[in-house]
């Protein structure tokens, strides 16, 4: 897929990056912010199947959970004006940012591992993948083969020590700040 150009007219705001890097959080801010819609994958597919993500993973398996993702986030990528949170999961696959239509921008919430299992815990939420007797060298693990699939994002925004309504207004000013360039050069025919 070619290269989406610097300043583009955005009509979906893609959020990625690892577990409890802020996605939901942030989304829902954003969207707020924007005056556009929320959707957020893990709430999604639990209200779809009934089950919890957890219990998902245990009963049907990762790639399984995988499949469903993504056959539900192709289905939202076609909606307009709406902040998409998927799971930090989906954008691990080699292909999903890369086959985001060129009206969307993608948007790494990048968090250090550390920062990540102390938010998984603070949330008290059972996160299938750092279920382990060294939940912080899982996710260190992780991340690690993650995080050049994440780095593929359009932009990319630290979130460690972060407040969500800081990183929500940051992602805000990006995008008006894109579509005032977009809407400049239109109209004046520039490149």
């Amino acid at each position: 897929m070619a290269a989406k150009p610097e300043f583009g007219q955005i009509r979906t705001l893609v959020l990625v990056g690892f577990m409890a890097a802020g996605k939901t959080t942030v989304g829902r801010l954003l969207a707020q912010s924007l005056g556009w819609a929320f959707r957020d994958l893990d709430d999604e597919i639990e209200r779809r199947t009934g089950a919890t993500v957890a219990d998902l993973f245990r009963s049907r398996g990762e790639p399984a959970f995988r499949a469903l993702e993504q056959d539900i986030v192709a289905g939202w990528l076609s909606e307009t004006e709406t902040v998409l949170a998927p799971g930090g999961g989906w954008a691990a696959r080699p292909d999903a940012l890369g086959s985001l239509p060129a009206e969307a921008r993608s948007v790494w919430l990048r968090v250090s591992a550390a920062e990540a299992v102390r938010r998984a815990n603070a949330m008290g939420r059972i996160r299938p993948l750092l279920d382990v007797a060294n939940p912080v060298a899982a996710a260190t693990r992780l991340l690690a083969t993650r995080e050049p699939l994440y780095a593929r994002a359009d932009w990319q925004i630290d979130v460690d020590g972060r407040l969500p309504e800081r990183v929500a207004q940051e992602i805000a000013e990006r995008y008006r700040k894109n579509q005032r360039e977009w809407q400049r050069r239109k109209v004046t025919g520039s490149s």
